[in-house]
């Protein structure tokens, strides 16, 4: 079957003398991982170089009996190339392509999560607050993928939210002070934290990007949603230490 669609490149590497290996985060069919042939030996062959995070339309011969499919056609859309001009937006960059990878299962369309990720590269051009965006990412994609930690309410016993609740990784999410002995690293997080995760939750992209964040809530969601991400995924995100 032939197939053809917008991607964006997750990964590249080598493969054998004259090819290479991408993976690509694509708009109708998840994450699809392709091989060009001849690209290294031939650069005009296609019309993109693969860079990373670059978005490429593509049209790729599926394989029945193996998700490594053959890319016949990848014609470069869009560069981004203030990103590749600053080291930090650079690294921030990696860190969501590494995340989509990581979270997403192969060849399962999720357009939300495709959307998310081109709204991030656009934004990712031309903000200066880069560490907010990251958080607005990370707390999107948690949610669209279904991964998202439970804010409604104590976890263990599902009491109202006050303002001594404390956030367990372990337990993926609130729990209240009667709830303490079931996780007794749960981090204390104020709610202002707390009703800033639920808004960047159920705002609209533009709008979620408007909020103001404290250095307070900053440092405290920099924790919940690193250490979240760590626990719930069991593996560290390259990009992250990089990310101040």
């Amino acid at each position: 079957m032939i197939l053809k669609t917008e991607g964006i490149i997750l990964k590249t590497f080598d493969f054998r003398e004259t090819s290479r290996i991408a993976t690509f985060f694509t708009k109708d069919y998840g994450k699809v991982k392709g091989v060009l042939k001849g690209i290294r030996k031939d650069h005009k062959k296609f019309g993109s170089n693969i860079d990373q995070f670059s978005v490429n339309d593509i049209v790729y011969y599926t394989h029945r009996n193996s998700d490594l499919h053959l890319i016949s056609q990848c014609d470069l859309k869009a560069f981004f190339f203030p990103i590749r001009q600053d080291m930090k937006r650079t690294l921030a960059a990696s860190y969501s392509l590494e995340l989509v990878d990581v979270i997403m299962p192969v060849e399962q369309e999720n357009k939300d999560i495709y959307k998310l990720l081109v709204y991030y590269l656009n934004t990712l051009e031309h903000t200066d607050d880069i560490n907010k965006l990251v958080h607005v990412f990370q707390i999107k994609i948690l949610l669209l993928s279904g991964f998202r930690p439970f804010l409604d309410s104590c976890v263990v016993c599902h009491e109202k939210i006050t303002p001594r609740m404390r956030f367990s990784v372990k337990l993926g999410g609130l729990v209240c002070e009667n709830c303490r002995s079931n996780d007794h690293s749960a981090h204390m997080v104020t709610r202002g934290t707390i009703a800033s995760l639920a808004h960047i939750e159920r705002s609209g992209w533009s709008k979620a990007l408007r909020l103001k964040l404290s250095p307070m809530i900053e440092k405290e969601l920099k924790y919940i949603l690193n250490n979240f991400l760590v626990f719930h995924i069991d593996r560290h995100i390259k990009a992250a230490k990089y990310l101040k």
